[in-house]
């Protein structure tokens, strides 16, 4: 099913997980904004290969989970409503000409059109499922920055509340992957998505950061997923005990 604002994977009733992808697409309403066409096919317009890791992850569960359906340039959903980077003048050096003049009254209608209304449906979900879910935010990350390679391929990042973070690298560093702890960014971002719906409510839950080049295509991405999944399903299993 697809909103205006977020795609939404029902999944089954009674599910235990919820899966996120913030940054699934790099589609531009109208081709808004004014962007070189060459920079929607990089990392500043969306976060490659996470929503094709996202679906696989939803089906294998039969789990709900919400995917954005706009570039993160036109509003980033991982960010509070106040937050300054919400919609980005600059990002990794290039202009984005249609954010420059976005005044106060254009921020409040994208807040209203497309970020409002993901975190609402992601909330009512959550009502819906009660104090048993888990929500796993699903991101990924460039192989090198600012000419520095990156050395992890998957990282979890966290905040706080590290029940669903702990045994996730665990298994992840068992099954032979580097692990970032809390790289390559920290997950201590008050405001973004995994605060409002996981910290807030007391739910355990966990970013995984996935290096690009690991799932650059859908092949790759689907791959990574069927690799990923019995290690969801042991972290799972060491929480319940």
């Amino acid at each position: 099913m697809t909103e205006n604002a977020f795609e939404a994977i029902l999944g089954n009733p009674g599910s235990r997980l919820l899966f996120l992808c913030d940054h699934a697409s790099n589609a531009l309403p109208d081709g808004a904004l004014g962007l070189d066409p060459m920079l929607l096919s990089t990392h500043i317009a969306h976060d490659i290969g996470a929503s094709a890791v996202t679906r696989a992850l939803a089906t294998a569960y039969g789990a709900p989970a919400f995917l954005g359906v706009w570039s993160r340039l036109l509003i980033d959903l991982n960010r509070g409503a106040d937050d300054p980077t919400l919609v980005m003048k600059l990002s990794d050096g290039s202009i984005i000409p249609g954010n420059r003049q976005a005044d106060g009254r254009e921020l409040a209608r994208r807040i209203a059109a497309f970020h409002a209304p993901y975190h609402a449906a992601i909330a009512r979900t959550l009502d819906r499922m009660g104090n048993d879910a888990v929500v796993i935010s699903m991101h990924s990350f460039t192989p090198a920055w600012k000419g520095r390679p990156r050395p992890w391929e998957v990282g979890v990042l966290y905040d706080r509340d590290r029940r669903l973070a702990d045994p996730l690298m665990a298994r992840l560093k068992e099954a032979g992957f580097v692990v970032g702890d809390n790289e390559p960014y920290s997950g201590a971002l008050e405001g973004d998505t995994l605060y409002q719906h996981g910290t807030l409510r007391g739910l355990p839950h966990a970013l995984i950061e996935i290096r690009q080049d690991l799932i650059g295509h859908d092949a790759a991405a689907g791959a990574f997923a069927g690799r990923l999944k019995p290690i969801l399903d042991a972290v799972l299993a060491d929480m319940h005990s």
